[in-house]
C-alpha cells in the first residue's frame, strides 16, 4: 500500500481591506481606493452631477428659476376696464329706456309729466264742446283748453304776439293741435325771449301774453294744461313734444291762414266769414 507525498505547503490567502484592518485600523502603508478614479466621483460609477438612480451617461437637468410674483397691483388696467364697464351699461340702460319710451302712446308721455292737469279726463261738456259761436265767451280755465270758440283760428305757425290774443281765436287753435304758450304780463324780458326761442318758427305753436295769470308760463293743448314757475323748466319741452300734434281734434287742420291781430273778440270781429 503506497502511500501519498504530500504537496508543497499552502499558505493562507490574504485579504486587502481598503481602510481599516480586521482590527479597525489603517493598513499600513495607507492604501488608496481602488476604484476611485477622479476626484468627486460618487458610488456606483454614477458621473458628476447624476442623480441618484439615474442612467449612466444621462444628462442632469437643469434647475427651473422660481417665477417671482410682484406684491404691488396696477390700477390702470383695472381703471379702464371700470369705465368700460359703466359706459356699457349707461348705453345699455339708454337703449332700454328709449324702446320703453317710444313705446308709449302720447297720453301715457303727458300723464308722465309732473304738475300736468288732463281736463279730457273731467268729460266736462264746456271743455269738451266743439261748437262754434261768435262773440266773447267765457271759458273755465284762464287761459282755456277747450270749449266752444270763434270759427276762427289765430295764425299758430310759430307766431309770437307781444299783446294778448282773444282766447275764442286761440281754443280754435288749440283745436286743431297747436300748443299755446302763454306767460304772465309784464314776465322779464330775458323770460320771454327764452319762451319764444321755443316757439318761433316752429309750425303748431304760438306765444302770447295773458293778464292776470297765476303761474309766470302756461302751456295748453286742446284738454292738457301745465302751469311752471320759469321759462327754463325743462317739463315745457316734454309738455310741447309730446302734445304737440297729437292732441289735435281735427288731425291734418291748418295753422296758417288764421286771425294775426291781438285783442279780443267783438260783435264786428268774429271773423264768421271764414270756416274751419
Amino acid at each position: 500500500m503506497s502511500m501519498s507525498t504530500p504537496g508543497p505547503e499552502r499558505n493562507p490567502s490574504s485579504v486587502k481591506v481598503d481602510k481599516t484592518s480586521g482590527q479597525g485600523k489603517p493598513p499600513a502603508g495607507g492604501a488608496k481606493p481602488a476604484t476611485a478614479k477622479a476626484a468627486g466621483a460618487k458610488p456606483g460609477g454614477a458621473k458628476p452631477g447624476a442623480k441618484p438612480g439615474g442612467k449612466a451617461g444621462a444628462k442632469a437637468r437643469k434647475p427651473v428659476a422660481p417665477v417671482k410674483v410682484s406684491g404691488g397691483r396696477s390700477w390702470g388696467p383695472i381703471a379702464i376696464i371700470g369705465a368700460v364697464v359703466v359706459i356699457a351699461a349707461g348705453i345699455i340702460g339708454y337703449g332700454v329706456y328709449a324702446a320703453v319710451q317710444g313705446g308709449k302712446s302720447w297720453e301715457d308721455k303727458a300723464a308722465d309729466i309732473k304738475g300736468i292737469v288732463n281736463y279730457r279726463a273731467q268729460h266736462n261738456p264746456q271743455i269738451d264742446s266743439q261748437e262754434h259761436k261768435s262773440g266773447p265767451l267765457t271759458y273755465v280755465t284762464n287761459p282755456p283748453v277747450g270749449g266752444a270758440h270763434n270759427s276762427v283760428w289765430q295764425n299758430c305757425m310759430g307766431d309770437i304776439y307781444t299783446e294778448p290774443i282773444a282766447n275764442e281765436h286761440a281754443v280754435h287753435s288749440l283745436e286743431h293741435g297747436a300748443v299755446w304758450v302763454t306767460y304772465k304780463q309784464g314776465l322779464a324780458a330775458d323770460q320771454v325771449a327764452e319762451l319764444s326761442n321755443k316757439v318761433k318758427g316752429k309750425d303748431y305753436m304760438l306765444l302770447s301774453p295773458v293778464a292776470n295769470l297765476d303761474k309766470n308760463v302756461s302751456l295748453q293743448a286742446w284738454g292738457y294744461q301745465l302751469k311752471v314757475d320759469s321759462a327754463s323748466d325743462p317739463r315745457i319741452d316734454d309738455f310741447i313734444k309730446a302734445l304737440r300734434l297729437n292732441a289735435s281734434k281735427e288731425p291734418g287742420a291748418p295753422c296758417s291762414g288764421g286771425n294775426t291781430t291781438t285783442g279780443p273778440v267783438t260783435a264786428a270781429s268774429n271773423g264768421t266769414s271764414m270756416n274751419k
